[in-house]
């Protein structure tokens, strides 16, 4: 054994201080050197060592965790052990020598490596997902597939119209229009799930690493089923809204500040009788079958209106109730062709619904 150290010594300094040996048993059961030497954990930054080191596993396992801010939910959503997840964060946080996330009991939370990193990460996974993308459009002659993430009320008052237009230029293209809240969206458009989402100006922090581009503003709107009594006042004061079941968005959705701003503005206390969601076919239905009112983005209830099925109080908005709605994009990604031609489609739409609401 003294001859093997001395030899594992004399090795070790040939190949400097960025490579190490192994034990390892042969067929014979002897003990060789060489054969299991690998690169260091810590070669020198930015190297190639570093780069082969990295896998797809880890990129994707990084993201889900960065995505659920949870590594109990990551695992659940790539459907594999919780050790297992914990054990690829440490391969991949071993091989940069930095600490991606930090840890505590109510979840994981990025470090300031972690959010360099994440930028990077995900536009590795989108230009793979890309690369796959034409793959199988030159295999199976169809087009790209871009996946859309849309708030609700963009779904249902830019986006039929958009996507029509954009397949009326003939381009073979799958869209896919996912619909959520609009962190979550944000959430997977920056970790390469989504191409666009079309959706509310977000807060500065979920932002980071994203560009945003303003269509129009949204204004919000107190609706009523018609024949509500109070549409028989003369004069609508804000106020008598508190003698009504109010129906608003859930706290942490992306229009309750807008809300509660309006509410506050006017004098408006706590509403002893209300209803928080976000689900739309919930509140147009309760709406219209009962004295509720309800405050709700005027893209949701557009069709609503102009239908007479939905009344809005006369009551005026002003900039404080009124958000930007536009498209956001990664700003480390350039959008693929199909995707540009997706947004052109988007904001003609959107500018002649902004014209018809500014003649209305």
């Amino acid at each position: 054994m003294t001859a093997i150290r001395n030899q594992s010594h004399r090795t070790a300094r040939q190949l400097g201080p960025h490579f190490r040996l192994c034990k390892m048993r042969n067929g014979a059961g002897r003990i060789t050197l060489g054969e299991c030497m690998v690169p260091d954990a810590r070669p020198a930054a930015g190297g190639p060592v570093m780069v082969q080191r990295i896998k797809f596993r880890h990129l994707q396992c990084f993201l889900e965790v960065a995505r659920q801010k949870s590594v109990v939910k990551a695992a659940d959503a790539l459907a594999v052990t919780q050790p297992a997840v914990s054990k690829t964060l440490r391969e991949l946080e071993e091989t940069l020598d930095v600490r991606l996330f930090d840890r505590s009991k109510r979840g994981v939370t990025l470090t300031r490596f972690g959010e360099v990193f994440l930028r990077y990460a995900g536009a590795s996974v989108t230009a793979l997902r890309q690369g796959v993308d034409s793959i199988a459009q030159a295999r199976a002659k169809g087009g790209f597939a871009i996946t859309v993430g849309a708030l609700p009320t963009v779904a249902a008052r830019v986006m039929p119209a958009a996507i029509q237009g954009f397949k009326a230029d003939g381009v073979e293209t799958t869209v896919r229009v996912v619909t959520g809240q609009n962190s979550v969206l944000l959430a997977q458009l920056r970790v390469g799930e989504l191409d666009l989402v079309v959706g509310r100006l977000a807060e500065p922090e979920l932002m980071t690493g994203l560009a945003f581009e303003t269509l129009y503003s949204e204004p919000v709107r107190l609706v009523v089923r018609p024949g509500h009594p109070l549409l028989d006042e003369g004069g609508f004061d804000l106020e008598r809204i508190r003698d009504f079941t109010v129906l608003m968005p859930i706290e942490g959705s992306i229009i309750r500040p807008y809300v509660d701003r309006l509410l506050i503005a006017h004098g408006v206390g706590a509403l002893p009788d209300r209803i928080e969601t976000v689900s739309m076919a919930f509140g147009r239905s309760y709406t219209r079958t009962s004295d509720a009112v309800w405050i709700i983005s005027q893209g949701v209830v557009a069709d609503d209106l102009a239908d007479g099925l939905l009344v809005a109080l006369p009551f005026a908005s002003d900039p404080t109730t009124s958000g930007p709605v536009g498209l956001t994009v990664r700003a480390d990604v350039p959008p693929g062709l199909a995707t540009q031609m997706l947004m052109q489609a988007v904001r003609d739409v959107a500018a002649k619904g902004a014209a018809r609401d500014a003649q209305a």
